[in-house]
């Protein structure tokens, strides 16, 4: 075989292989979109978002070597000053940023990224699977203190709240004090904490994003509805928010890139369903930052 014929055979192997492997699908590209992709990305924000924001990110970090994604916790509060600030490229939240005191929404970019119901769970001692709305509030109240009162075992209420700051304590609680103030609790500052807690202290309850729900805790429907999937995507579970990334100005091409594989199929599909949230694509109703629900 002359030199000729081993060149054009080898030219044909590497199109093949680039082909093969979903890259550049001609001789001009000698380089894939991963492996010029690079920068630093760093996202902090919202505990309800967090492991997803975090299994995806590690997925994004596989398929581009030259990225570096953090992810960190410390609520919607946080996400969103650090982001305004210019600390940090995304600010993860569970609430608009309009309903966030010190932040200029106008200033910022949403992206949402994904939506988490969000139930109030008790410890499985209780004896109380379902609770009315009008009860809950006065548990959370501190005007019912005692489970034997909605039908549970004579045991004290142990009131687990998350703290000033958090998205999912604001969703909560406009969802079910509609203005009125919650009776000083102990507070934590994480959904992680509130579900190790409540499940291991007799009489507990709060409120955890369903993509925290484990056989270890009892969650709570209200008003006979079940907090599922399916009736949060008609509204008819109310307990609900969109999980946002927000950015400001433009965001750099690695931000912009992983921002973009958050809505891609693979990951709205796949990852997000996977792990407890519900699709973006999947909701059958909009919210807006004043809470108002319209049908798709």
């Amino acid at each position: 075989m002359n030199k000729g014929s081993k060149l054009a055979m080898g030219i044909a192997a590497i199109s093949l292989l680039l082909v093969g492997c979903g890259k550049a699908t001609s001789s001009t590209s000698s380089k894939s979109s991963s492996a010029a992709l690079s920068g630093k990305v760093t996202a902090v924000g919202s505990t309800a978002l967090q492991p997803l924001a975090a299994k995806a990110g590690s997925n994004f970090m596989t398929k581009n070597g030259k990225v570096n994604l953090t992810v960190q916790g410390g609520g919607s509060g946080t996400g969103l000053s650090q982001v305004q600030s210019g600390a940090v490229s995304i600010g993860n939240s569970d609430i608009f940023a309009e309903e966030k005191d010190g932040i200029k929404a106008d200033k910022l970019t949403d992206h949402k990224v994904a939506v988490v119901g969000m139930a109030p769970v008790v410890n499985k001692d209780t004896g109380v699977k379902n609770l009315k709305m009008a009860q809950l509030k006065q548990i959370f109240m501190g005007k019912i203190t005692n489970w034997k009162e909605v039908g549970g075992k004579n045991q004290k209420i142990v009131i687990i709240n998350r703290a000033q700051g958090s998205g999912t304590r604001a969703t909560f609680e406009n969802a079910v004090l509609k203005g009125a103030t919650a009776v000083k609790s102990q507070e934590q500052d994480s959904n992680g904490a509130v579900q190790k807690i409540v499940a291991t202290t007799p009489g507990a309850i709060s409120y955890l994003a369903f993509s925290y729900f484990t056989n270890k805790l009892q969650a709570v429907s209200i008003d006979n509805v079940t907090p599922t999937d399916n009736n949060v995507e008609t509204n008819k579970w109310k307990v609900w928010s969109y999980e946002h990334m927000y950015t400001k100005g433009t965001p750099d091409k690695a931000t912009a890139a992983f921002l973009s594989y958050m809505n891609s199929k693979t990951v709205q599909n796949g990852l997000v369903k996977d792990m407890g949230y519900i699709s973006i694509h999947d909701m059958k109703v909009t919210k807006n930052a004043k809470g108002v629900v319209t049908q798709n």
